[in-house]
């Protein structure tokens, strides 16, 4: 099976997480108007935990991808943005007797982040551009907040036929 990648939008992302990105909100100005915020961008639905910020370093990957892995996190939303502007692949799915269906996968336009909402299936991070280097938001506890299914048959990921 091979799915094509499509380009993240506010509203293809919506039922998986939310985009991150500049222009996205009407922004507040701030620093002496020196400085537009876009305020509240991402909701951080945690349980039994604190929110940590971490560092993630991945190896780029290339196009075709061959997903073998989906992963989610039952007790808390997950964010990733990019500290450096190139694109990333994301790869989302719908949850069905706790397997994902429905994949779909985006490519960020190297300004964008994203937030997984809580318990959403979700490829590992998959920069396309060294350096891979992303902030990322999650649950800090003591609980397991990690799901994995293997696919018997990878699937193909394309870039776009747009």
């Amino acid at each position: 099976m091979t799915i094509f990648a499509e380009p993240l939008t506010d509203a293809a992302f919506a039922a998986f997480g939310d985009v991150l990105a500049a222009g996205s909100s009407n922004p507040k100005m701030i620093n002496q108007g020196k400085c537009k915020r876009y305020h509240n961008l991402a909701n951080l639905d945690l349980s039994d935990g604190h929110a940590g910020v971490s560092i993630f370093s991945a190896e780029p990957r290339t196009l075709p991808y061959m997903l073998d892995l989906m992963e989610r996190h039952p007790n808390g939303a997950q964010t990733f943005i990019p500290m450096s502007e190139h694109p990333f692949l994301v790869i989302v799915a719908s949850d069905s007797g706790d397997t994902p269906v429905n994949i779909r996968a985006f490519i960020s336009n190297g300004a964008q982040g994203i937030n997984f909402h809580r318990n959403t299936w979700h490829g590992v991070l998959t920069p396309l551009h060294a350096p891979g280097l992303f902030a990322v938001v999650d649950l800090i506890g003591d609980r397991p907040n990690l799901e994995e299914h293997w696919f018997e048959n990878p699937l193909r990921i394309e870039g776009s036929h747009l």
